[in-house]
């Protein structure tokens, strides 16, 4: 059993903190930012200080690779992202990519025999914040293994074409070829070259801290569906036009996501989660009645059976009367769940058992990269204590205690399927 360095994780945490940083003890940093390209460049010099070998895809994905002692085996890959959303944490993604480094230096440092070249990894444009949509690069790298549904949402030409959310002029496109990263397609993540691939992430909720344990050996990501339920009424003047004549389009939404609560919850399902969280009401005029009212509604669970249940009752909302304004449900997109492998979820349960890390089954309730590579490579994820449950904010917070301890089961996991 091999143990990483606290004092070293603690100095990458720290260090890494400083690239973006907003002055309230987080960060802002979008995918190919100047604030991103520090980052990268910091993790370009650290890896290149043990040795490593810098590979750098046509997407700016980064490979850092250490030689195994088979030339002819299939690398093992550890990776997350660089970039944040705005005002995020300073452990969302990059944890992921700190710990994949943390493990290399382990390795160099304490010259551990593998077989397996062993690779850290940055994924480009994993938050979509600036360039939606999210996990962009990894799902045109893992395009043709996606089922078709997704595919249709990460053709390669159109995810060049989005355009920044700030100036709404720039594509993502033009920004990877100004950033300087841009390399060779030969470089991407692929099944011919590499074997597994492993993602250390925080949890993002607070299951593990009620729980008392640091770290979540990850089964799953949990399927979704996110629909618009659109409302039409009719605009008038909000000082002339009679109450009881009125269509608000603002109102009707508001009782049907009352009637949404009320039913779904109905159901019983103590592990169902579901959020409205996007909304647009035209025309946004405090004189105005709305005439339009748009909510976006967002559910998951693992049991498909389940979300199915919770499906029928937002479609019946297309079949009611609200305040006299009509509904219209539509399909944004949906997921199913996304199982992780097993041989691979064991070895991180025996890697935490083996040093004396407490933890736990657990599933996950948000995307990462990991999941479009699931589809094309053996996959599984290992979650960090979040203290208070808080992420995509500053208060976002992960201990050195136990971002190392992610670290140290990566690594004894990452050996045993190097030992395979």
């Amino acid at each position: 059993m091999y143990k990483c360095s606290l004092e070293r994780m603690t100095d990458k945490i720290k260090t890494f903190s400083k690239f973006g940083a907003t002055g309230n003890g987080g960060i802002t940093r979008y995918s190919l930012s100047k604030e991103a390209i520090m980052a990268r460049n910091e993790f370009k010099r650290r890896m290149e200080a043990i040795g490593a070998i810098i590979e750098v895809d046509d997407l700016a994905n980064m490979y850092a690779t250490l030689p195994g002692s088979d030339p002819n085996a299939k690398r093992i890959v550890m990776g997350s992202h660089v970039d944040s959303v705005k005002n995020g944490g300073n452990y969302d993604g990059i944890l992921g990519v700190i710990s994949a480094m943390e493990v290399l230096e382990t390795i160099a440092e304490q010259k551990i025999p593998h077989k397996h070249p062993i690779t850290a990894m940055i994924w480009t444009n994993e938050e979509g914040s600036l360039y939606p949509p999210a996990m962009m690069c990894s799902g045109i790298v893992c395009y043709d293994y996606l089922p078709d549904d997704i595919k249709e949402k990460f053709k390669e030409e159109d995810m060049m074409k989005s355009k920044s959310i700030i100036d709404g002029k720039t594509t993502f496109g033009e920004a990877l070829e100004k950033s300087g990263f841009k390399g060779d397609r030969k470089y991407r993540l692929s099944p011919e070259k590499y074997l597994c691939m492993f993602e250390t992430h925080i949890e993002q909720g607070p299951i593990l801290e009620e729980a008392g344990n640091d770290i979540g050996v990850v089964d799953c990501v949990l399927g979704m569906f996110n629909y618009r339920l659109k409302f039409y009424g009719q605009a008038a003047h909000a000082g002339t036009f009679p109450m009881k004549k009125r269509k608000d389009a603002f109102y009707a939404a508001s009782q049907a996501l009352c009637y949404l609560h009320e039913e779904i919850d109905k159901l019983g399902y103590p592990d169902l989660v579901y959020t409205t969280g996007e909304v647009v009401c035209h025309p946004s005029v405090h004189t105005v009645i709305p005439d339009y009212f748009d909510f976006s509604f967002d559910a998951r669970h693992e049991d498909p059976k389940v979300l199915e249940e919770v499906l029928a009752i937002v479609k019946s909302c297309a079949n009611k009367a609200w305040a006299g304004c009509t509904c219209k449900v539509e399909k944004m997109w949906n997921r199913d769940t996304v199982y992780w492998d097993e041989k691979l979820v064991s070895y991180v349960k025996e890697a935490a058992e083996e040093c004396g890390v407490s933890h736990q089954y657990i599933h996950s309730g948000a995307g990462h990269d990991a999941q479009f590579v699931a589809y094309m490579l053996p996959t599984t994820m290992i979650f960090v204590q979040s203290k208070n449950g808080l992420s995509h904010c500053e208060e976002e917070y992960s201990s050195p205690e136990q971002c190392t301890s992610g670290a140290t089961v990566m690594l004894n996991a990452v050996l045993k399927a190097d030992a395979e």
